[in-house]
Formats: C-alpha cells, structure tokens, sequence
C-alpha cells in the first residue's frame, strides 16, 4: 500500500515553477530515491511532503493525511532530517537528544542510535561546537528518534567521510529492516543504486523518470560499457558503425564503447575477422551516473 502520495503537485515561488505537476507514490516499507540536478525541484517537493511548504496545486498524502491540514498527525507519522537545520548553539547533544524525545509519546531508545552514529563521545559537545558531519549525523538522530513510520531524509550523507557515510547506509538499511519507509533525496549516484528500491528523477520541476535502479540504467543510451586495448589500430567507421553503439571513445590506445549486450558480440566478431587482440579486455553494466546523465540531457 501507498504510504506517500502526491499527485500532479505544483509550486512556484514567484514567476517560477519549482514542481511542476509532479506525481509519484511511495509503497510503505520500500527505501524510495528522489534524484535530480541542483535547483531541480526535489527539496520543494519533500517539503511539501513534510509540511513544510503549501502547494499551489495538486494533493500530497502521508498515510492519508494532508501534510498542512493535518499537521499535528503527521508529524507524529513522519520524522525528517532537513538539507539545512540550525539547533540552539548552546545546547549538547545530549540535551538535543533528550528534548526531541519528549516530543513523542514512544521515542525510540536515543543512546544506541548515538552509539550507531558515532555520536557517543560528543554527547557533552555543544551544538556550535559540532563539525559539519557531526551536525548532520545529529540531524538524521532527531529525524528517528520519534520512532517514525516514514522518515525523509534530505542530502543524507552530504558532510560525512567514506566510513561514515558507508555506516550511515547501513544504519538505513537497519531502519527499512525495522519497517520504516524512507524517502531519501540524494546527489550520490552509488548511495541511490545501493539504497533504494526505486527512484523518482525530477528535473526542471518535472518527473524525469520513475523506476527500479536497474531499470534506469537500461534506458542508458549504452547501457554496457566495453573498453580493451587492441593489438593494432582499428578503423574508426567500423567501430562507429557496430549496431547499437551510443558512443566510441579512444584514449592513448585504448578504446571504449558505450553499446549493449549486441554490440559486445559485434566487437567480438570484428577483432576475430581482422586477427586483432583485445587486451585487458573489460565489458561493464553502465552506472547510474550514465543513467542520469541521459535523463537529465534529454530533457534539458
């Protein structure tokens, strides 16, 4: 069942549309990416998810609720770390982890989920003092402390080392386990494809697109990616002419092709007709940079 759901959703600050009759619904349970360029409409759209902002058109539901009409209930449903949140400068970690749980009739257990965050040794570090991955490892804490159903978290990992943004992801996928729903809205190609289930790409304050990650990037334009050196030089229109070739790229020798499962068959035939060895030979799924690259361009 559909825990979020937003239809034809419309926002504009001023002249200028943000969210352009957007639609999507998120099933509970399911980790649910919303992708997309800088200034293309994501943040708008989960704050009006959230609450945070009233559409201008269209409807948005959290659990059936209506995020503004019914915001008491669905800040009780919802729990959400913000792209940019200030706490008082003063305040410790602790106290910041004690007060938002009094906010809840059931909070969750704050202790391990500081322990889990690497929060521990700053539970007496005032908020002013914190760096700007601590703050944010403090933010995703408060978005989880209310025991949440859904839990939308924006620029998750953005301030956070490799370590710790790769124990963030795990803690995640500890949440989903648990039977939260999270929206998460990301700029890391690899946080979305090992995360989510599916992902929404916005762009230009329209949906771009709406799939699985896989799904995404088959529509690359070449979705398998083929490099190898040869062992002599070969010509430029043959490769260019291999069916279902998107793109030929050749670099100090070595050659790379953006193509499909067909083209890969095809380069194989043509090195054996022209007696060519392929050195470190490499064939690849493309990436869901490549995806989104194409997304993005195509309706640019």
């Amino acid at each position: 069942m559909a825990i979020i759901e937003v239809t034809s959703l419309r926002k504009a600050y001023g002249r200028k549309p943000a969210v352009d009759g957007v639609s999507f619904t998120v099933e509970e349970g399911e980790i649910f990416g919303i992708l997309g360029p800088n200034g293309a409409g994501k943040t708008t759209t989960v704050e009006c998810v959230e609450g945070l902002r009233v559409p201008d058109a269209g409807t948005v539901r959290v659990a059936g609720h209506d995020p503004v009409a019914d915001h008491d209930r669905v800040t009780r449903i919802l729990g959400a770390q913000l792209q940019e949140s200030e706490l008082q400068p003063k305040l410790t970690v602790r106290e910041a982890l004690e007060l938002y749980s009094a906010f809840y009739p059931d909070p969750a257990d704050w202790r391990p989920l500081a322990e889990r965050l690497g929060l521990a040794p700053k539970l007496t570090t005032r908020f002013a003092k914190l760096s700007g991955g601590q703050k944010q490892r403090l933010s995703i804490a408060l978005a989880l402390i209310g025991n949440p159903r859904v839990v939308v978290l924006d620029e998750l990992t953005t301030g956070l080392d490799p370590r710790a943004r790769r124990d963030t992801w795990e803690l995640i996928e500890d949440v989903r386990r648990g039977g939260v729903t999270v929206l998460l809205v990301t700029h890391f190609m690899e946080e979305a494809q090992r995360l989510c289930d599916r992902i929404a790409v916005i762009d230009r304050g329209r949906l771009a697109a709406l799939d699985t990650p896989s799904g995404l990037i088959r529509r690359a334009a070449g979705s398998t990616v083929i490099s190898f050196t040869p062992s002599s030089p070969l010509d430029d229109l043959a490769l260019t002419e291999l069916p279902q070739a998107a793109a030929v790229e050749e670099k100090q020798g070595r050659v790379t092709i953006h193509g499909t499962d067909d083209t890969v068959n095809a380069v194989i035939t043509l090195l054996a007709r022209n007696h060519i060895t392929a050195h470190q030979l490499r064939v690849s799924e493309a990436t869901l940079d490549d995806a989104f690259l194409d997304l993005t361009e195509a309706s640019a």
